[in-house]
C-alpha cells in the first residue's frame, strides 16, 4: 500500500469525492490568501500613488532614507528638496515615504 491509500482509509473517504474536497479547499485558500494578502496591498499601493501625486510645493516631506525636508518644485517624477538653507537635492516622486504632519500619532 502507498501512502494516499492509507491516508484515504485513515479519512474513511475510500477516493470517492475526494478530487472535489481537494479542489474545494485548494479554491479556499486561494481565497483566503486574496482577501489577507493581496487585496490589502493592492489598497495600500493605490494609496501611497494618491499621496505621490498630490505632493505640493512647500509641503514638509521625509524620504524613505529619513530626510526630512521642504518640497521646493514638483516635477514629473521628480521633487526638488530643500534639506537645509540653500541645499537642494532632486529625488524621486516613489522615494518619498510620507508627510512630516502625518508622522504625529493619535494617544
Amino acid at each position: 500500500m502507498n501512502l494516499m491509500n492509507i491516508l484515504l482509509m485513515a479519512s474513511g473517504q475510500q477516493g470517492q469525492g475526494s478530487g472535489w474536497s481537494t479542489m474545494l479547499m485548494l479554491l479556499a485558500i486561494i481565497v483566503i490568501f486574496y482577501f489577507f494578502m493581496i487585496r490589502p496591498q493592492s489598497a495600500r499601493a493605490k494609496k501611497e500613488k494618491q499621496f505621490r501625486e498630490s505632493l505640493q510645493k512647500g509641503q514638509k516631506v521625509i524620504t524613505i532614507s529619513g530626510m526630512h525636508g521642504k518640497i521646493v518644485e514638483v516635477k514629473e517624477t521628480s521633487i526638488i528638496l530643500e534639506i537645509a538653507n540653500g541645499v537642494n537635492i532632486e529625488v524621486e516622486k516613489t522615494a518619498i515615504a510620507l508627510e512630516v504632519g502625518a508622522t504625529q500619532t493619535k494617544k
